[in-house]
């Protein structure tokens, strides 16, 4: 697809590669020539210095063929102006990032007046993602398919693990409809498992399976923890800021550390239930009067990765709160998923895959039978939803006959509502989804999957 991007930063640069990956057609457009000669530069893509909120601009970057313009730089107002000028010159579709709190609840009300398709909130998107982890403490990310009905989680596996030292065919024997579908090894490496793959203590493994049933899965293997009843967030920024809000609402305790008086003061007006207190959150002795020791959960949300990181690091050497880091610069991501800090969030990250799920959506009225996708295992793994068309050859053929690419796991099947951990005797039909996991990038239909 042709694909218009406004804004190189850091937003737009990540979406600019991972679309480039996917052999998507990309324009830059950015009013800074030296980051859009920056990102060409990088990528095989075309760059237009320029505002791309006027005809002119969006002329020249070829806007009458574009199938999507993303608006993504730092302005709401210019993303919001961009894709109303972009649609009524010809865009098929529009994607604006908008990031201020107060225009979320009026986004539905001008969606269609302004020709949007989809509009995006990083920090609400990255809020959402730590509200979804804190269901399952002891998870390190948690992702769903099947409109809820599918759950993938990642966790690790303790020297104590009933699986530690199970061969992965051994886990049938819990009863529940799961499957583990991925492996990450502490040196890094990622598995597409067998039944003969033997999970050991250190590795991070993410299974996948009905939503009712994991629950009890976590219960039998001893990951279940209590939920959570109260969390201290130092940073009450606008992640901060939807994160409390979100849990005050499911009755859980928030105690909010910030340290500007003038936010200290808008946070107790826009949240009443919460304690906010002003201070610094890399204060030990602060920490511990706000009482970090007995906190369910933990998360350090500054504008700095290092406090944050350094603060997660803290408190994880003296409490068993769940710990939940958000950190904005990507190239570091393989060092830090080595340290003790918890679940990791990447807010740019967040936003770019809620993108791209959109994106395959469309590529599904153009051929593309992809109905969700998720990046699993610090972005080393996707998970793919995809329909199952009549016209397709996987139809009424068992698993076990099927000749699979490498790498691919063909996790649950979606038949009406009831899910499927598959064997290699089940069968695909007509109708279903199916959810495969892979090592491989740019899987477009469901055929992809053979060799």
């Amino acid at each position: 697809m042709k694909i218009i991007i406004i804004g190189s930063g850091k937003l737009g640069r990540t979406l600019a590669e991972q679309l480039t990956q996917e052999d998507h057609e990309i324009t830059m457009i950015d009013k800074n020539a030296s980051r859009v000669q920056y990102v060409v530069d990088r990528l095989d893509i075309m760059g237009i210095h320029g505002n791309g909120a006027t005809v002119p601009v969006l002329e020249e970057a070829g806007v009458s063929d574009a199938d999507l313009v993303i608006a993504a730089t730092a302005e709401d107002e210019l993303n919001l102006l961009a894709c109303l000028i972009a649609k009524r010159v010809g865009a098929r579709n529009t994607i604006a990032r908008v990031r201020n709190p107060e225009y979320i609840d009026v986004m539905s009300l001008v969606k269609e007046d302004l020709g949007l398709s989809l509009s995006i909130n990083p920090e609400l998107a990255c809020a959402l993602e730590m509200s979804r982890i804190l269901k399952f403490p002891s998870m390190i990310t948690v992702d769903t398919f099947a409109k809820g009905r599918v759950e993938i989680l990642q966790f690790e596996i303790g020297k104590g693990s009933p699986l530690a030292g199970m061969k992965l065919r051994e886990v049938s024997r819990f009863k529940k409809r799961i499957l583990v579908c991925a492996v990450e090894r502490p040196d890094g490496s990622v598995h597409i498992p067998s039944g003969n793959f033997t999970i050991h203590a250190g590795d991070k493994i993410s299974i996948v399976g009905d939503s009712s049933h994991i629950p009890k899965f976590l219960s039998q293997i001893g990951m279940m923890k209590n939920t959570v009843r109260d969390i201290i967030i130092v940073g009450g920024g606008r992640i901060g800021y939807y994160l409390a809000k979100q849990l005050i609402a499911s009755d859980v305790s928030v105690r909010i550390v910030e340290n500007n008086m003038e936010r200290c003061h808008q946070l107790a007006d826009l949240l009443p239930k919460a304690d906010i207190l002003f201070g610094d959150g890399t204060d030990q002795q602060l920490l511990i009067e706000a009482g970090i020791e007995k906190a369910d959960a933990f998360a350090s949300l500054t504008g700095l990765d290092e406090e944050n990181i350094m603060m997660s690091l803290y408190v994880g050497s003296m409490s068993d709160a769940k710990l939940l880091t958000k950190v904005t610069r990507i190239p570091f991501t393989n060092v830090i998923s080595q340290l003790n800090v918890g679940s990791v969030f990447f807010p740019v990250l967040i936003a770019a895959e809620n993108i791209i799920r959109y994106v395959r959506a469309m590529q599904n009225s153009y051929g593309s039978n992809v109905e969700t996708l998720c990046r699993i295992v610090d972005d080393k793994a996707e998970a793919l939803e995809f329909s199952v068309k009549s016209s397709s050859p996987l139809i009424d053929i068992p698993l076990a006959d099927l000749s699979l690419r490498s790498n691919i796991l063909i996790g649950t099947i979606n038949r009406g509502g009831e899910i499927i951990i598959p064997g290699g005797s089940d069968i695909i039909r007509p109708g279903d989804t199916v959810i495969v996991i892979t090592t491989n990038r740019g899987l477009n239909v469901l055929e992809d999957i053979l060799r």
